[in-house]
């Protein structure tokens, strides 16, 4: 696909962000239903990080001052999770301060940013299990009680904050402790065929490995598409931080899985493995955080495999793009359609992490090359 297509995408990004930092406020986005207005859930949910890390990019790639006037102040807000009397905050720190703290010191330089990072990156730290090797996902189950042995998929992503506490002070203890993780991830969470499983239990006491949960997903022996997604993201930012060649393979199984897996459309439904497609909604979200990791996955590949890694996001970004997207909807605050939480929960809605990992692959095809994730 030609570059001129993906800067009039970029072009078209900057007028619908533009427009959008008016409609959201001082809103903390999560979903925006049929009447296209994200909610204002609380700043310590997971999601919190990915309206101003869009602000980041959109402030990177165009240079344009009011994104970073526009983002500044939420690695701030975030901070004050860390002395409430709460528990709401747990393994999605990376997913919080990534794209606000970490973006922002990458950026600019700021030392608050700085001070706030390695902050979150010693709050992830302390979730670490030595004897499991693994690092702790949420505070507490459904049912409300506490889960020291779960572990998600998701975790794949939050682990780069690790990866980045280590580079910028030099401390190998971050770094070991995700590749530890990741491990442990490799080994029981992704089968053979490249699926991935969204939730492992483990005996938080002797680390021994119990069972999984479907989670997100169908059931537990289905296959959840985003979880797939975080899955190939996270193994192939492992790799870059690692140059570990398990790991390549790991990503490597995961895309050709994902890849061979997708509808006609290239855009997946919430799980691969429904019973039938009839009536199911698709997972956009799903769509562009492979298509972010796609792109990464092909500047770690021989050349004549580069194609085929890159070729597969740019096909699913060109259906998000002429399929799912909002450009002829300005009142609308999300950029992309159809997209689905789990097979219970938020399901044929926006979601900004999708919008957010949209934003990120455009910006890789025109040269964006702060990687934070």
């Amino acid at each position: 696909m030609s570059t001129a297509y993906w800067e009039d995408i970029m072009a078209r990004l900057d007028r619908k962000v533009t427009h959008t930092i008016d409609q959201m406020g001082t809103k903390c986005p999560h979903f925006a239903g049929e009447d296209g207005k994200f909610d204002d859930i609380g700043s310590d949910w997971w999601t919190t990080g990915f309206w101003p890390g869009i602000l980041w990019i959109m402030n990177d790639m165009t240079g344009k001052d009011y994104y970073k006037e526009a983002a500044w102040h939420w690695d701030g807000i975030l901070e004050e999770w860390f002395i409430k009397p709460t528990e709401e905050l747990h393994h999605d720190v990376g997913f919080q301060f990534l794209p606000t703290a970490v973006i922002k010191n990458t950026l600019t330089g700021d030392a608050d940013g700085f001070r706030r990072g390695i902050e979150a990156a010693n709050f992830l730290a302390a979730r670490y299990n030595p004897v499991g090797r693994y690092i702790r996902a949420w505070n507490n189950g459904p049912d409300g009680k506490p889960v020291p042995g779960w572990v998600i998929i998701d975790c794949m992503l939050n682990i780069s904050l690790l990866f980045w506490a280590s580079k910028v002070t030099g401390d190998p203890r971050y770094k070991h402790m995700a590749i530890r993780h990741a491990e442990t991830t490799m080994a029981y969470g992704i089968r053979e065929d490249g699926s991935t499983k969204h939730i492992l239990s483990f005996d938080a006491e002797t680390g021994a490995y119990i069972e999984n949960f479907g989670g997100q997903g169908l059931s537990p022996e289905s296959s959840w598409s985003r979880g797939t997604a975080w899955g190939l993201y996270g193994f192939v930012n492992t790799y870059r931080h690692t140059e570990d060649e398990r790991f390549l393979h790991t990503a490597k199984r995961i895309a050709h899985y994902f890849i061979a897996a997708l509808p006609e459309d290239h855009v997946p439904y919430w799980d691969f493995r429904l019973e039938s497609e009839a009536g199911m909604s698709r997972d956009t979200s799903a769509a562009a955080i492979a298509a972010s990791a796609l792109l990464d996955l092909a500047d770690f590949v021989p050349a004549g495999e580069k194609r085929l890694y890159a070729g597969a996001a740019e096909r699913i970004l060109r259906s998000l793009t002429e399929n799912y997207a909002t450009w002829d909807q300005p009142e609308h605050e999300a950029i992309l359609l159809h997209a689905t939480g789990s097979g219970t929960s938020f399901i044929d809605v926006s979601l900004i992490y999708g919008d957010y990992y949209y934003v990120e692959a455009i910006s890789k095809l025109n040269g964006w090359k702060h990687r934070i994730f």
